[in-house]
């Protein structure tokens, strides 16, 4: 993983520095296009162009979800994704749940927003080391009525692979809170964290969209391998994405432990 400093993806008021590219490497580009990465929701592409190099996806039975954070006086202190895991679970990044958030509403995309029962982030989460366990679970009082998208907990991620992003963040043009997916190409795997890099032919995640799923093909399906965490800069065009690594024991524990009834490949 790089060591330079990396920038979470939180869509907040506040804006925060961040580090300088790698280079991409050698590498193949997604196999998938990006204008057709919607189709791993199961969902046909409007044809706008978006998230940083992908597609809009129609968001009214998506199993990708948006989170409002609210503070104690009922204000918003900043969005992300998440993604459904479970009738009554969202997967999402830990630095989406910081102390300073007092609950949390859920927008599936049509009707109204829904109040969360509880939430919490992996204990080992550090602002300090912002990718690493940056991992979180929001549980909902009720079913969500979306689809689970199962855990990738059968294997690890591999070099070289195409990967599927989606979001509800900023999209090339500053456009927020619209469902957007993309394809890239995994460029670094460690304990703790997957990587990509954006190029001409790949996607990159943006503000807004941590929390999301990194999704990896398996067995036929798409599966949620990681969870969207940073970039290596606040040019979303440019530059490395992290993501937490599901398959790393303290993480996928954490998760299951939670979510014994999360669906998995």
């Amino acid at each position: 993983m790089r060591t330079s400093a990396v920038v979470p993806l939180l869509l907040a008021l506040a804006a925060c520095g961040g580090g300088g590219p790698a280079a991409p490497g050698n590498l193949p580009p997604p196999s998938v296009p990006s204008a057709s990465a919607c189709t791993a929701l199961g969902q046909a592409v409007s044809g706008s162009t978006s998230i940083v190099n992908g597609a809009e996806c129609p968001a009214t039975n998506s199993s990708v979800v948006l989170l409002n954070m609210k503070d104690a006086s009922g204000a918003q202190n900043g969005s992300c994704t998440g993604t459904v895991i479970a009738p009554r679970a969202i997967l999402t990044a830990a630095h989406c749940l910081p102390s300073a958030t007092a609950s949390i509403n859920v927008f599936l995309g049509t009707g109204p927003q829904q109040a969360t029962a509880t939430f919490a982030a992996h204990p080992n989460y550090r602002e300090s080391n912002s990718t690493a366990y940056d991992v979180g679970v929001v549980l909902m009082p009720a079913d969500i009525g979306r689809a689970a998208v199962p855990l990738l907990v059968s294997r690890d991620a591999r070099v070289g692979e195409t990967a599927i992003l989606i979001g509800w963040g900023k999209d090339a043009t500053g456009v927020t809170s619209t469902l957007r997916a993309g394809s890239a190409t995994i460029t670094a795997v460690t304990a703790l964290t997957l990587q990509t890099t954006y190029t001409t032919s790949a996607s990159s995640v943006c503000q807004g969209d941590s929390g999301g799923p990194i999704l990896l093909q398996e067995g036929g399906a798409w599966a949620v391998a990681g969870v969207i965490s940073a970039n290596s800069t606040l040019a979303c065009s440019y530059g490395d994405n992290f993501y937490a690594n599901l398959r790393q024991a303290e993480i996928q524990s954490f998760v299951l432990d939670r979510v014994p009834d999360a669906v998995r490949r």
